[in-house]
């Protein structure tokens, strides 16, 4: 699933073709995956906005409208980009909603599992507004991180997961953030001394710079909108190299299962 680095990525790429563009119309043929309003509604709705501003949320990609917000979440196999109406790629095999837009082009959401979600509403607090904090805001400083993980006693790994403690971070860059930091994925917040909650600070905002910095980590699904990949699945300490020499000591990297998440990390830097 797209993480912080992907989905800012993505969102970074809709900025220009996007912002200043009219929606005329909107298509879809998979109402399962819009959660807000019903279809009718949405695609009166829609109809005559304008693109302002486009921004991230955790994983939500938010397109701020005249009226109304678009928000769309990835998921598992979700793509979003930009193309002329009469021009065919790939990935439109997996189209499940269409925007028409004033300059003859459109934007198409791809999305081969249907996992994705869509909403439109005049309140985005009422889709985003149970996020924790954004991990890489000036806003979100160390003192902020240690107040919040203070009264948590729960996994490490289960709790970088957690979209309200903290937001963006999935399976890959919990496990890249926790290598940085030199922490066992099963150690529990309360057993943190305040210098290794420093640690993990630093590991998650390093963590997500790189992943932004390499555009994402184009694994399996996610491509940019230009349809290229992101690098950052060529850079990674520990996600996806079980068996292979850790960077830094050449210990295996070992792989468990951690809350149902496959988890991986160096038995040797990790020690619990």
């Amino acid at each position: 699933m797209p993480e912080l680095p992907e989905v800012e990525t993505v969102v970074r790429g809709l900025r220009d073709p996007l912002v200043g563009r009219v929606i005329t119309a909107a298509w879809l043929d998979w109402p399962r995956s819009l959660i807000m309003p019903d279809p009718a509604t949405f695609q009166q709705q829609i109809a005559g906005q304008a693109f302002q501003r486009i921004e991230r949320r955790g994983k939500y990609i938010l397109c701020h409208l005249d009226a109304f917000a678009l928000i769309i979440h990835l998921k598992m196999t979700g793509r979003l980009y930009v193309a002329p109406a009469q021009t065919t790629y790939g990935a439109d095999r997996w189209v499940h909603f269409r925007f028409d837009l004033d300059n003859g082009a459109q934007l198409r959401f791809s999305d081969s599992r249907k996992f994705g979600r869509v909403y439109l509403t005049p309140v985005p607090a009422d889709v985003v507004g149970s996020l924790g904090p954004e991990p890489l805001e000036d806003a979100f400083t160390p003192g902020v991180f240690q107040e919040r993980i203070a009264d948590r006693r729960g996994r490490l790994k289960s709790l970088l997961l957690d979209q309200e403690f903290v937001a963006g971070i999935g399976n890959i860059y919990a496990d890249e953030a926790l290598f940085r930091a030199g922490l066992h994925p099963l150690r529990t917040a309360d057993s943190l001394t305040g210098d290794e909650q420093r640690r993990l600070y630093e590991g998650i905002r390093e963590a997500l710079q790189t992943g932004i910095d390499r555009e994402g980590a184009s694994i399996n699904w996610y491509r940019k909108p230009d349809g290229s990949q992101g690098d950052a699945q060529k850079h990674f300490f520990v996600y996806g190299r079980t068996g292979l020499p850790c960077p830094r000591c050449g210990t295996s990297i070992v792989r468990a299962r951690i809350g149902g998440r496959s988890t991986h990390f160096c038995p040797t830097c990790q020690a619990r």
